[in-house]
């Protein structure tokens, strides 16, 4: 390998880097431009790629551990090694030098979970052009993403079936409207009465019959703005409800918590939530899973006393 090609700033090497990759969301990009601008550029962006060595990539990552959260550590480093892996598939550096890097643990974001006279008090305190927003999400495990890029012709009350197709995310000050960010995340999502009867009451009351129509609309009409939603109806709504530290994405882990107690088995909640994998719903909420141990071992029991039961008789 020719060590005048390393010689390239790693500043240089990331330009190239981002013109040539095509396949980011905008929200995606517009979160790594972040992390460049913030933690990337600033540490290495004058420095060779043939100067950034391991120790130099541990003792970046021992700093930012000292600064941020963890995930946020992980971020950072996953763009890093990214940019280094192409310069490696590029022929410019032998190897990635951020291979084998340790990282700091990442602990697991506290989970709310509501009760259904929660969600009640919840719906009731909320302005009533989003009290069907709190119940949807509470028992179908829609993301806010999702639900506010819900259109009229993706909510089949006869078949009691939401299509999720769309969400909207805020990018730089903008509203766009994406895919989900996984194929899973494309689904037809049940549901039941309950959410049926309050998305009837909240059409007729304010929808637009359109069927390309947003379903919750801002006040003034066009999409939500989340930011600005949160603030204005969604904390007052919590204030009154009297319920605290509860976030949105909550409502998600409500409705997760309740199918479980309703017994639904790990693929039918990673197929409603839109989850990659059924080991990503165990991993998260598989603390939840009510009897798991107990139900096996009496299994277990049964099978063995079945044996010996036949076997006596076979005496």
């Amino acid at each position: 390998m020719d060590p005048r090609l390393g010689r390239i700033t790693f500043a240089e090497w990331t330009k190239t880097y981002v013109a040539t990759t095509t396949d980011l969301r905008p929200s995606t990009r517009a979160r790594d431009e972040s992390l460049l601008k913030n933690h990337l550029i600033p540490a290495f962006g004058h420095s060779s790629l043939t100067a950034i060595d391991h120790m130099a990539v541990r003792t970046w990552v021992a700093d930012l551990s000292a600064r941020l959260k963890p995930a946020s550590v992980h971020k950072a480093f996953q763009l890093l090694s990214k940019i280094l892996r192409s310069a490696v598939d590029a022929g410019l550096i032998a190897k990635n030098p951020a291979e084998r890097v340790p990282l700091p643990r990442k602990e697991q974001d506290e989970m709310r979970f509501l009760t259904p006279s929660d969600v009640q008090e919840l719906a009731d305190a909320m302005d009533s052009r989003y009290r069907a927003v709190v119940v949807t999400a509470a028992y179908t495990g829609l993301r806010i993403g999702e639900l506010l890029a819900l259109r009229r012709s993706k909510v089949d009350l006869l078949r009691r079936r939401i299509t999720v197709v769309e969400t909207l995310v805020e990018v730089k000050g903008h509203l766009i409207f994406n895919p989900p960010k996984t194929a899973k995340g494309v689904r037809s999502v049940p549901m039941p009465n309950v959410v049926a009867k309050e998305l009837e009451r909240h059409l007729l009351s304010y929808g637009d019959s359109a069927p390309d129509s947003l379903v919750f609309a801002a006040p003034e009409g066009g999409p939500i703005r989340l930011s600005l939603w949160r603030r204005r109806f969604f904390l007052p709504a919590l204030g009154r409800a009297g319920i605290e530290k509860a976030r949105i994405h909550d409502l998600r882990h409500t409705a997760v918590a309740f199918w479980i107690a309703a017994e639904a088995s790990p693929v039918d909640i990673a197929n409603r939530a839109g989850h990659s994998s059924v080991s990503v719903v165990l991993d998260r909420y598989g603390h939840l899973l009510p009897g798991t141990e107990d139900k096996v071992t009496n299994a277990l029991d049964a099978m063995a006393l079945q044996v010996s039961q036949g076997a006596r008789n076979r005496r």
